[in-house]
């Protein structure tokens, strides 16, 4: 069944753009110091549900899992913007490591040479080597997803065990190499930011958030798909199943959240526990909404089993946990990239509103190129119709 991306769709996605383009401009125009941040919240934030998306297939792939291949379609249309995504956050990096703004204080050559523990990581803080892994974590996953297409399009055309073979293979490789650059992607490009400040949690922790939000989306898509009649294959119960892993991986994220916060807070050495410090002094307010809405709201609405079910709902909560993962994006980044000088104004909203809509207009464009929306041609097609729990 065909997927239609209608005008009005297309037009609200061109908008929402647009608010993006002008938002970044102004901001830039006005305070480039808040705007180069904002830019890496937002790039990092999208890219990362993309990238969290793939990890998801890879991961149903080598399980051998049948339950998804009736919304693998979706999970495909969504992984889409990892290649924009990619090109768009590599740009902010590439050039915030060659100190074009003042995100990252180990690329100012005049604060290394002020500050001995800054100096002491300039082996691995550094602009060339910082681009190097960059463009190894960006390229590795990009030529991933890109495998990853072509098999698929392999399978769309006929019914081949062989080819669902290597595309399992493919799916072990990429685990591999996404369990070494997801961590080490989260140390370079998030937690660099506060120089002085190390986690042996925070590559796992940042995980954890974005691929509660990469869940979410992809329940939100295949509803939105529901709702307009496609994707008659999927029944409540795999919209049960999206639901427990949105539940599961909201309490895993704050697992992680209350493990590194309790272990640092409690140990009070001075050069960790200032991280929190900064952000429950000048982000009080975000920084316990963060826990509010990225756990206590969906913990809390979404035990019943009957709440994963009932489609307007597992909805509501998605779209507020989604915010609430961008809030966290922003406790992480914004501290150590303009101290107590932040905001959520214009600029902020406005990004966030761009990237949105290219978000939406990359994902429906996909959609929409699909010559059906259903995989038939999957192994385990027949086993995800008949999907029960």
């Amino acid at each position: 069944m065909q997927y239609t991306f209608s005008n009005k769709s297309r037009n609200i996605c061109f908008a929402l753009i647009g608010i993006g383009l002008l938002s970044l401009v102004g901001g830039f125009l006005t305070d480039s110091h808040r705007a180069w941040p904002n830019l890496l919240l937002n790039a990092f934030y999208f890219t990362s549900i993309a990238l969290g998306v793939l990890f998801f297939l890879a991961v149903n792939y080598a399980a051998e899992a049948g339950w998804f291949a009736a919304i693998k379609k979706p999970m495909e249309a969504i992984a889409a913007f990892l290649p924009l995504g990619s090109l768009i956050l590599g740009g902010v990096l590439i050039l915030s490591a060659f100190h074009l703004n003042h995100i990252y204080h180990w690329a100012d050559p005049e604060v290394v040479h002020h500050d001995e523990i800054i100096a002491g990581k300039a082996a691995y803080l550094n602009k060339w080597f910082f681009t190097i892994r960059t463009i190894v974590y960006l390229g590795g996953w990009f030529l991933f997803y890109r495998a990853f297409q072509k098999y698929s399009q392999i399978e769309q055309q006929s019914y081949n065990t062989k080819n669902w073979r290597k595309t399992q293979s493919l799916a072990a490789f990429f685990l591999a190499f996404f369990a070494v650059t997801s961590s080490t992607s989260a140390w370079d490009w998030i937690m660099s930011i506060d120089t002085h400040w190390f986690s042996t949690l925070f590559g796992w922790y940042t995980f954890a958030g974005y691929f509660v939000s990469s869940l979410i989306v992809l329940t939100l898509v295949v509803l939105h798909l529901k709702s307009r009649g496609l994707l008659p294959e999927v029944n409540e119960n795999h919209i049960h199943d999206l639901g427990k892993y949105i539940f599961a991986f909201s309490i895993f994220w704050t697992y992680l959240w209350f493990s590194q916060f309790l272990l640092i807070w409690y140990s009070n050495i001075p050069e960790e526990v200032t991280y929190f410090m900064d952000r429950m002094t000048n982000y009080k307010s975000i920084f316990i909404l963060n826990l509010f809405l990225n756990f206590f709201f969906p913990f809390l609405v979404l035990m019943k089993r009957g709440s994963k079910r009932r489609y307007h709902l597992l909805t509501f909560v998605g779209i507020i946990t989604l915010i609430g993962h961008w809030f966290d994006n922003f406790i992480m980044i914004m501290p150590g990239a303009v101290k107590e000088h932040w905001h959520v104004g214009w600029v902020e909203i406005g990004m966030f509103t761009g990237f949105l809509g290219l978000f939406g207009f990359i994902v429906m464009s996909r959609l929409a190129s699909f010559s059906t929306v259903e995989n038939k041609q999957h192994v385990f097609y027949s086993e995800s119709v008949h999907h029960h729990i």
